[in-house]
Protein backbone atom coordinates (compact mmCIF):
# COMPACT_ATOMS: atom_id res chain seq x y z
CA UNK A 1 0.00 0.00 0.00
CA UNK A 2 1.11 3.18 -0.88
CA UNK A 3 1.89 6.10 1.54
CA UNK A 4 -0.72 8.77 1.73
CA UNK A 5 2.31 11.66 0.60
CA UNK A 6 2.54 9.01 -2.50
CA UNK A 7 -0.72 9.12 -3.73
CA UNK A 8 -1.18 11.61 -5.86
CA UNK A 9 -3.94 14.17 -4.65
CA UNK A 10 -7.04 13.71 -7.71
CA UNK A 11 -6.73 10.09 -6.49
CA UNK A 12 -7.30 11.20 -3.12
CA UNK A 13 -9.90 13.03 -4.14
CA UNK A 14 -11.73 10.53 -6.37
CA UNK A 15 -11.59 8.19 -3.38
CA UNK A 16 -13.87 10.58 -1.26
CA UNK A 17 -16.14 11.45 -4.33
CA UNK A 18 -16.46 7.49 -4.54
CA UNK A 19 -17.14 7.63 -0.38
CA UNK A 20 -19.96 9.96 -1.33
CA UNK A 21 -21.89 8.33 -4.18
CA UNK A 22 -21.61 4.79 -1.98
CA UNK A 23 -23.08 6.32 0.99
CA UNK A 24 -25.45 7.35 -1.36
CA UNK A 25 -26.12 4.19 -2.99
CA UNK A 26 -26.76 2.90 0.65
CA UNK A 27 -28.89 5.41 1.75
CA UNK A 28 -31.21 5.07 -1.56
CA UNK A 29 -32.60 2.15 0.75
CA UNK A 30 -34.83 4.52 2.46
CA UNK A 31 -37.68 4.06 -0.08
CA UNK A 32 -37.27 0.51 -0.34
CA UNK A 33 -38.08 0.65 3.76
CA UNK A 34 -40.80 3.31 3.20
CA UNK A 35 -41.82 0.55 0.33
CA UNK A 36 -41.82 -2.35 2.84
CA UNK A 37 -43.77 0.01 5.34
CA UNK A 38 -46.52 0.97 3.80
CA UNK A 39 -46.75 -2.84 2.94
CA UNK A 40 -45.30 -2.73 -1.07
CA UNK A 41 -43.09 -5.89 -0.30
CA UNK A 42 -40.21 -5.70 -1.67
CA UNK A 43 -37.42 -8.80 -2.21
CA UNK A 44 -34.83 -9.31 1.14
CA UNK A 45 -31.98 -10.81 -0.91
CA UNK A 46 -30.68 -7.67 -2.09
CA UNK A 47 -30.35 -5.63 0.88
CA UNK A 48 -29.12 -8.05 2.84
CA UNK A 49 -26.17 -9.57 0.37
CA UNK A 50 -25.30 -5.59 0.94
CA UNK A 51 -25.40 -5.23 4.42
CA UNK A 52 -23.19 -8.72 4.81
CA UNK A 53 -21.42 -7.38 1.87
CA UNK A 54 -20.70 -3.71 3.72
CA UNK A 55 -19.83 -5.51 6.83
CA UNK A 56 -17.05 -7.52 5.13
CA UNK A 57 -15.73 -4.05 3.87
CA UNK A 58 -15.65 -2.16 6.89
CA UNK A 59 -14.12 -5.23 8.63
CA UNK A 60 -11.13 -5.06 6.46
CA UNK A 61 -11.24 -0.99 6.09
CA UNK A 62 -10.75 -0.80 9.55
CA UNK A 63 -7.81 -3.46 9.99
CA UNK A 64 -5.96 -1.62 7.54
CA UNK A 65 -7.26 1.88 8.20
CA UNK A 66 -8.42 2.54 5.22
CA UNK A 67 -10.86 5.21 6.24
CA UNK A 68 -12.69 6.17 3.36
CA UNK A 69 -13.60 2.54 2.16
CA UNK A 70 -14.86 1.91 6.05
CA UNK A 71 -17.34 5.22 5.75
CA UNK A 72 -18.81 4.29 2.73
CA UNK A 73 -19.30 1.27 3.28
CA UNK A 74 -20.52 1.56 6.62
CA UNK A 75 -24.29 2.87 5.38
CA UNK A 76 -25.12 -0.29 3.52
CA UNK A 77 -24.58 -2.51 6.77
CA UNK A 78 -27.52 -0.07 8.87
CA UNK A 79 -29.85 0.73 5.69
CA UNK A 80 -29.30 -2.85 3.59
CA UNK A 81 -30.09 -4.76 7.19
CA UNK A 82 -33.30 -2.31 7.97
CA UNK A 83 -34.32 -3.04 4.12
CA UNK A 84 -33.96 -6.68 4.91
CA UNK A 85 -36.02 -6.45 7.82
CA UNK A 86 -38.77 -4.67 6.78
CA UNK A 87 -38.92 -7.13 3.70
CA UNK A 88 -39.38 -10.33 6.10
CA UNK A 89 -41.34 -8.30 8.93
CA UNK A 90 -43.90 -6.56 7.06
Amino acid sequence: MLEKDQIPKYIHIVGWIATITACCMYVSYVFQIIDNLHGQITPPYQPAVAAVNGALWVWYAVKIKDWPVAISNAPGIVFGAIACITAIQF
